[in-house]
């Protein structure tokens, strides 16, 4: 009965944590190591899982850890994305208590877009003043991961942190240039702070591992007033959380790390940051082994998206060399699979594949059109894309190139309309 007394009030503690808090998804930027992938749109609004977009990540955990006054920060090709948020999200409950609004970057403080991260919060400070929270809740709009923000604000609150920064433990080699790296002292103090360095300085005793930034923040609301006012004045600089805030404020202020556990096992918890074409097709790829680490099947923390109406996956033919078949695969609504065979790849909605064709370890994104005696292997094929009968796309990577095709490090090919002169996209 004790036990159960301190359990509720813990849980009352958290959602008094979460009420006082609003929520700012930052979202604007293009990602650029996508390359073609994101010509058309921003990272954040890239399609992810057969039927998601990364955005619905952060947005998701904020709903199911009880942050519901949420703002998304926009601004490269922000279309796609925006219109994604308003069939999806905008449905969400409005009222000063709850709400998800799309921020749209509007030069609120002078003639420049977006300088930086710090810059996309103080150019919203207006509209986070009106909401009147205790604490600032600040997330990057493009990594994949589940995440409950209402144990990383109770860690906030409990350390009596003026910042707070989520935080993994990552490879060197993989961290070099990549991500901001801190050092830290016994009781998790962030002592030192580096954003992007080319030699990261190691965990003390792990050698050939380092303490990343997840560039998730928590501030005591007063205090992200005065630090990004204070930034926005002075000269010189990018306006970076990484870069310029953090760095300022370590010696100074309480800013503490928080590393980010499975709360269950107590060991890494899983995050991707799928900021390159390699990794974005391996985090996908995990979601069809067996027992994939992201567990998109997990009703207590669903993944929430814009559910478009479609009608079920259809698989068509049985013949011996015509069989409407997939393998270690996942399919998603809207789909025909007529005759062709799919193995260990992501369908997303509304794909049609044609006889005789075969798909391999790839990702076709919506709307695509693959005909007849097709080969693809080891591919994304971008949507709307429509493959002519017989093309082959990662037998030869040479032949890709020579088509004007994106052939990774690790030989992977990406395909967009464009590349076949199709004119999805296109202003003239």
């Amino acid at each position: 009965m004790n036990k159960k007394i301190k359990a509720d009030q813990g849980g009352r503690y958290v959602s008094r944590l979460t009420r006082d808090t609003v929520a700012l998804i930052l979202a604007g930027g293009r990602g650029s190591r996508l390359y073609e992938l994101t010509d058309w749109r921003a990272k954040p609004g890239v399609y992810f899982g057969g039927k998601l977009r990364i955005i619905d990540f952060p947005l998701s955990n904020c709903i199911n850890s009880g942050v519901r006054r949420i703002g998304v920060a926009t601004q490269y090709k922000a279309h796609s994305l925006i219109r994604h948020l308003v069939h999806g999200w905008t449905g969400f409950q409005s009222s000063d208590r709850e709400f998800i609004e799309i921020l749209p970057a509007s030069q609120r403080t002078g003639d420049d877009w977006y300088l930086g991260t710090a810059d996309a919060v103080f150019q919203n400070l207006d509209i986070i003043r009106t909401h009147s929270p205790r604490f600032v809740l600040i997330l990057s709009g493009d990594h994949v991961y589940k995440m409950d923000y209402g144990n990383f604000l109770a860690f906030h609150a409990k350390k009596e942190a003026d910042m707070t920064v989520s935080c993994m433990e990552v490879p060197i080699a993989e961290a070099a240039g990549q991500f901001g790296v801190m050092t830290v002292d016994e009781s998790g103090r962030v002592i030192d702070f580096n954003e992007k360095p080319e030699n990261p300085d190691p965990i003390p005793g792990r050698d050939g591992w380092c303490l990343a930034s997840m560039g998730n923040y928590i501030f005591n609301t007063e205090f992200l007033y005065e630090q990004v006012i204070k930034d926005a004045d002075t000269p010189g600089s990018d306006h970076d959380f990484g870069k310029n805030i953090i760095p300022s404020i370590i010696d100074q202020y309480q800013v503490f790390a928080y590393p980010f556990r499975d709360p269950e096992t107590g060991e890494q918890a899983y995050w991707r940051d799928v900021g390159t074409l390699d990794a974005y097709w391996e985090a996908n790829m995990e979601l069809i082994s067996v027992l994939p680490k992201l567990d998109l099947y997990d009703r207590d923390w669903p993944i929430l998206t814009h559910q478009e109406q479609t009608p079920p996956a259809k698989f068509v033919f049985d013949n011996p060399d015509r069989r409407g078949e997939a393998i270690e695969s996942m399919v998603s609504g809207g789909c025909i699979v007529s005759g062709a065979r799919v193995k260990r790849s992501l369908i997303f909605t509304n794909c049609k594949l044609h006889s005789h064709s075969v798909i391999e370890n790839s990702l076709i994104l919506p709307e695509c059109e693959i005909e007849d005696y097709c080969v693809v292997r080891n591919a994304i094929i971008d949507r709307g894309v429509r493959l002519p009968e017989g093309t082959e796309v990662g037998v030869n990577l040479d032949d890709d190139r020579a088509r004007g095709f994106r052939v990774t490090d690790a030989g992977r090919t990406l395909v967009t309309p464009a590349m076949l002169n199709q004119k999805l996209h296109h202003t003239r």
